[in-house]
């Protein structure tokens, strides 16, 4: 099968596990929101402001990366501004075909004007059922709630998620630079969820190295590594083109366990010097359990369809490629057995069989 046309990627469904809804702001809604908040930009039009969250976060530097999020955070502090960005997230997903998503962000950076942590999550969940009724329900989405790894608020945060796991919320995740602060302070929190049966992804493998995934997996217990691109530390190629996975990446392959893996991002913050030299490419070749991701849209300048796209270029991925990948991580989802199922059968399926025909 040859590599598909770029219509054809934008046309496929897709499925988005780890995008952050602070990281795909639109520039022009940062400037309106900016003037309510009385926040100063380093740019006062859209173009000009959409260029310099790019260059900012093309440093090679997570730390750097992380920094931009100062800005779109600032202008997120009230109800109606949290619940028009989050409308509009779902929009701009579903008009790039996404057909569930899940999006992450995290509800203590949120309640500098005053709102609880619950007033957060209303907004957000208010917004995103805005946005799925303007896409007339072609899209399924739900939220991922994160705590800050170099805060102490992750027991709060991780009750909160369970606290509405019926009404929107699907799992729970921590984020933030990972060295100096290992997943296990979070430890309670963990434990916490997993007595609860709740879901959980885990930030681990971006920045950092092998330590960060084995305590996410063995010692907390994660569902998903969020990136989890490290792990190809644990893989030796031979010159004789032979591969042998050490016992982490056997357990991690093994196990299936999903890897929201960020293509544009990790050559970003410089954990993939290029796409053509993404891990991806040889994790996709041992099958791993491969999923294709955003991370975070304004900031590296992307869309499900431009990291498709990227792949295709780089790899020669064909349909049946791209399909293998979505269906990945609609598997992969923090969402019900058979809700899972369904848009895998009455989606996924059948419009990447029309895309082929």
């Amino acid at each position: 099968m040859t590599s598909p046309t770029r219509d054809q990627v934008r046309a496929a469904p897709k499925v988005l596990l780890h995008d952050h809804l602070d990281g795909g702001l639109r520039p022009q809604t940062i400037l309106d929101l900016a003037v309510d908040a009385g926040h100063a930009l380093p740019a006062d039009n859209a173009g000009d402001l959409r260029r310099w969250f790019a260059e900012a976060a093309d440093s090679g530097s997570l730390v750097r990366y992380l920094e931009t999020f100062d800005h779109t955070v600032a202008v997120m502090q009230n109800g109606p501004a949290i619940t028009r960005v989050a409308r509009e997230c779902v929009e701009d997903l579903a008009a790039d075909g996404v057909v569930y998503a899940e999006v992450r962000y995290a509800p203590e950076q949120h309640v500098g004007g005053g709102l609880t942590l619950d007033e957060v999550v209303a907004a957000v969940q208010e917004g995103f059922e805005q946005g799925v009724a303007a896409a007339q329900g072609r899209i399924v989405v739900r939220q991922l709630l994160t705590a800050m790894r170099h805060q102490a608020r992750s027991m709060e945060i991780a009750e909160l998620a369970v606290a509405w796991r019926d009404r929107g919320v699907a799992g729970f995740d921590i984020a933030g630079a990972e060295a100096g602060f290992p997943p296990t302070r979070h430890l309670d929190a963990f434990e916490y969820l997993q007595r609860e049966s709740s879901h959980f992804t885990i930030h681990a493998g971006e920045a950092f190295g092998l330590p960060s995934i084995w305590e996410a997996l063995q010692w907390c217990g994660a569902d998903r590594l969020g990136h989890g691109v490290r792990i190809i530390d644990d893989i030796t190629v031979h010159d004789d083109g032979s591969v042998e996975l050490g016992r982490l990446a056997s357990y991690v392959r093994d196990k299936r366990i999903p890897l929201e893996m960020c293509p544009a991002s990790n050559v970003q913050t410089g954990a993939a010097t290029s796409i053509a030299e993404h891990p991806i490419g040889l994790l996709t070749a041992l099958r791993f359990r491969v999923t294709v991701n955003t991370d975070n849209r304004l900031m590296s300048g992307t869309s499900m369809t431009e990291e498709m796209w990227s792949l295709v270029e780089a790899f020669g991925y064909t349909l049946d490629d791209l399909r293998w990948f979505t269906i990945n991580a609609m598997k992969s989802a923090f969402l019900p057995f058979g809700e899972r199922l369904e848009i895998i059968d009455r989606v996924i399926k059948p419009e990447y069989a029309a895309l082929s025909a």
